[in-house]
């Protein structure tokens, strides 16, 4: 388990205990940060986990990685190039 991922963790316990102390108190603002923090660590560790899964995939199959990656640069350049629609929305 890396830094990310058990910060991620932390975050999110620190979160439900703070949303569960925003319920006994009756503070909806206590309830919805408990919450927003709550979210927070579980991005956080869906994050760290897909980062070692990528690294793990690179380590194993360099040459798929690299296809990928051209792949997504082939797109992204024909999306650039063909550009607007040459429409005017505005009125």
């Amino acid at each position: 388990m890396d830094t990310n991922s058990a910060e991620g963790a932390l975050n999110e316990v620190a979160g439900k205990v703070e949303s569960a102390v925003g319920d006994v108190l009756g503070d909806t603002g206590t309830q919805l940060a408990g919450k927003a923090r709550e979210l927070s660590g579980k991005a956080q560790q869906l994050c760290a986990s897909t980062t070692s899964l990528v690294r793990e995939t690179t380590a194993e199959s360099p040459f798929t990685a690299i296809a990928v990656v051209a792949l997504a640069g082939f797109v992204a350049g024909a999306l650039w190039a063909h550009g607007p629609s040459g429409r005017d929305y505005r009125r």
